[in-house]
């Protein structure tokens, strides 16, 4: 069997670091498998990378589900996490069993991840009771942007700093695999890590997280206008595709496209 949740408590015990990327697509998730990824999120973040929407909060189940399987498609053998959006695991833990069941029946997903500190610990259990593997997610977490009023740095004074180890620790105790540790002191993910058994994905946490996450459009330069610190560019596909599509548009109307090589006698 391939990668699967005990594969990731062996990494953090020899230290070998754990790698994630986000895909929305087929086309996007056979990338991010050639790269030999541990894992892949289909992260709400669809609905500002694809969606254009200025948040994560419009993106549906039914969307969610739609683009995990068209990355389950282009990833078959990867290990595949989907999030919940906005308000499908809020309300209930009836109405998040439901919904995170259909993800799983639905999509071929291992998993599923919740954004929330130390409430979602009975929602978690039951989650977990049933053999749903869930990755938590602290620190910015952008389903609550509206009540934080911006994207800054979470957890900056030691109080807050506290309060983000006791809510990782409870989410861990829960049955957590995995927790997201967004935009929050280099120091604080170091503490969280090693202090919890589940692995950390820090993006934005500092090099000492169990592992890294990022959003693969970040990653390839096709979000010019979005430019955080924790963000490293490894290309610039903004310029590349833009580049590329002006000069076909260029060669049609010159007359140069198509020429002998694209034309049949």
């Amino acid at each position: 069997m391939g990668v699967n949740v005990n594969t990731f408590s062996r990494m953090k015990a020899e230290g070998e670091k754990v790698v994630f990327l986000t895909a929305y697509d087929w086309m996007l998730a056979r990338y991010v498998a050639e790269a030999k990824v541990d894992g892949i999120l289909v992260g709400d973040s669809v609905a500002q990378v694809f969606g254009g929407h200025d948040s994560t909060l419009p993106a549906t189940l039914d969307e969610m589900i739609y683009h995990a399987r068209a990355a389950r498609r282009g990833a078959p053998d990867v290990f595949l996490i989907v999030d919940m959006p906005f308000l499908s695991f809020q309300i209930s833990p009836e109405d998040t069993l439901r919904n995170a069941g259909r993800v799983m029946k639905e999509t071929g997903a291992q998993g599923v991840k919740l954004e929330g500190g130390a409430r979602l610990a009975e929602t978690i259990r039951r989650l977990t009771d049933i053999g749903i593997p869930v990755m938590g997610h602290l620190g910015l977490t952008p389903q609550s942007i509206h009540a934080f009023g911006g994207y800054g740095l979470r957890a900056a004074d030691e109080a807050s700093g506290d309060e983000l180890v006791a809510d990782a620790t409870a989410l861990s105790e829960a049955g957590c695999f995995a927790i997201v540790l967004e935009k929050i002191p280099r120091d604080l993910g170091a503490r969280v890590t090693a202090e919890i058994p589940a692995i950390t994905l820090g993006i934005g946490a500092g090099p000492e997280t169990d592992g890294q996450i990022l959003v693969t459009h970040d990653v390839l330069g096709m979000t010019p206008d979005f430019e955080p610190k924790f963000v490293r560019r490894y290309a610039d596909l903004d310029q590349v595709v833009a580049g590329a599509l002006e000069n076909f548009v260029t060669d049609v109307r010159a007359g140069r496209f198509p020429g002998e090589a694209e034309s049949f006698e």
